[in-house]
């Protein structure tokens, strides 16, 4: 049961063989790629997910937006964003979009980070590895960040004709946190890194076996 995987789309089920770097591992059934092994991915996944946790808490805290109209000038961070339906009933709406483009995809990462670092050199997996990995794969449809980039585009064109609106350093921070995200889920191969986990795991119980039985 270890050598067999489903498809992740059609659910067609394939014995794991070995697929080199650059290669890929298609499914014949709906064209899904399944396995797409790259060469140092863990080191790359790595550098991004840091990458991506410093840009986002520079478009946290840093202004976002200068806004300036009939003499009033405004300046907004995504943090006054997230505060600014925080008061009254439209408390869950706040807390919505600071999970949503906040503590999700920097939970996400970190988790995603704890996952790979110690196997990036060939150490052992940490404790609990194999269920951050499932956590930080179950929470990616929640992690939204581009969706607020969207949004946030979407209202500069309505408010252009009425304001003049200034871009500052954290929206191109946030601009950044995209691309980098687009550029580490297209590096990331879950089953690669399930395979590693596997290893480690199966190495680490061998180890521990051996040692009880010398005792």
């Amino acid at each position: 049961m270890e050598r067999l995987r489903a498809c992740p789309h059609c659910d067609a089920l394939y014995q794991i063989a070995p697929v080199a770097p650059r290669e890929r591992a298609i499914c014949t059934r709906c064209g899904a790629v399944l396995i797409a092994p790259r060469a140092r991915a863990f080191s790359r996944i790595i550098a991004l997910a840091v990458t991506a946790l410093i840009l986002m808490a520079a478009a946290i805290f840093m202004p976002f937006l200068d806004l300036s109209a009939s003499g009033m000038h405004s300046r907004a961070s995504v943090l006054d964003a997230v505060l600014a339906f925080s008061d009254g009933m439209m408390l869950p709406l706040s807390v919505a979009v600071g999970a949503l483009i906040v503590v999700i995809p920097a939970l996400r990462l970190s988790l995603i980070v704890y996952t790979l670092a110690p196997m990036m050199r060939g150490g052992p997996a940490l404790p609990r590895a194999g269920q951050a990995f499932r956590l930080a794969d179950a929470l990616k449809p929640w992690s939204m960040a581009e969706i607020f980039l969207i949004g946030v585009a979407v209202a500069l064109v309505k408010v252009a004709g009425i304001a003049t609106v200034t871009p500052g350093p954290a929206f191109w921070a946030f601009c950044g946190l995209v691309v980098v995200t687009v550029l580490h889920d297209d590096v990331m191969d879950a089953e690669s890194v399930w395979q590693a986990i596997e290893r480690r795991e199966s190495a680490r119980r061998t180890a521990a076996d051996a040692a009880a039985s010398r005792a």
